[in-house]
């Protein structure tokens, strides 16, 4: 089992940064692809970004490319989303993810995180 925990959220203006973070514990998840996922108030939740299990790969997005920076740590069973610039649209609840595969869907990965707040006013 892997668990996982995010942090780094909260109320910020447009324009701003932020930095997720999402701590996994049980299992090491340097084996796993993992993920970026959101979900707005009565929104589907949609991809972000996601990282191959070396790091060496990311996918983001396109509503996010070129703001957003997805990274990991394996040696600190960690991952990292990079939010600059952000915008009124990117409010929502972000949650981390791992999955076995390469996936941009949610049916895709295997463990969640229970998420953190993501408020951004104009």
């Amino acid at each position: 089992q892997v668990h996982l925990v995010e942090s780094g959220g909260g109320l910020v203006q447009a324009g701003d940064s932020l930095r997720l973070s999402c701590a996994a514990s049980g299992r090491t998840v340097s084996s796993f692809a993992m993920g970026w996922f959101r979900q707005a108030p009565g929104k589907e939740r949609d991809f972000v970004a996601h990282i191959i299990s070396s790091g060496g790969y990311t996918y983001y997005a396109d509503s996010v490319k070129g703001r957003f920076t997805i990274s990991r740590d394996n040696a600190k069973n960690a991952v990292y989303l990079q939010m600059n610039s952000l915008k009124p649209e990117d409010t929502a609840v972000y949650y981390c993810a791992a999955s076995s595969y390469y996936s941009t869907q949610p049916k895709g990965y295997s463990y969640w995180g229970q998420g953190t707040q993501v408020t951004v006013s104009s």
